[in-house]
């Protein structure tokens, strides 16, 4: 009789987790792609952070080749749009504030985001469009 109560209490335990990890693998899968643009390098901010969806932009922008954002750069620190940057962060080529005259971070996520979505003629260029309040 003690063999069959262990039993059922384990089947019962085992169903629990199950029931457990099926409403909760959902919400871990979905948050994969949900990403906020990062603002560790910047000390203090003036609007509040993006959000932006990786995986959702890029279906909805129709966008396959990674370095039509991610661009790599040349050996004189030039853009180069044919070799992929990803993987990198904007961080390790954009420092926060720059004396020798390459693109600030700041300026070079907003350079890079608004100038597609005005040539697009696609997606928001407003400051209150993307930094919602």
């Amino acid at each position: 009789m003690h063999k069959k109560n262990t039993i059922k209490l384990a089947a019962s335990m085992l169903t629990i987790i199950a029931l457990v990890i099926a409403y909760m693998a959902p919400a871990a899968f979905a948050q994969d792609d949900m990403t906020m643009i990062p603002v560790d390098a910047f000390a203090k901010l003036e609007r509040p952070q993006v959000p932006f969806m990786h995986d959702a932009h890029n279906e909805k922008a129709q966008l396959e080749d990674c370095v039509a954002c991610h661009h790599g750069r040349t050996e004189d620190g030039k853009q180069d749009l044919e070799n992929s940057s990803d993987g990198e962060t904007c961080a390790s080529c954009h420092a926060v504030e720059r004396t020798d005259g390459g693109t600030p971070l700041m300026r070079a996520y907003h350079k890079q985001c608004i100038d597609c979505h005005e040539q697009q003629a696609k997606g928001p260029v407003a400051c209150g469009e993307c930094h919602a309040k």
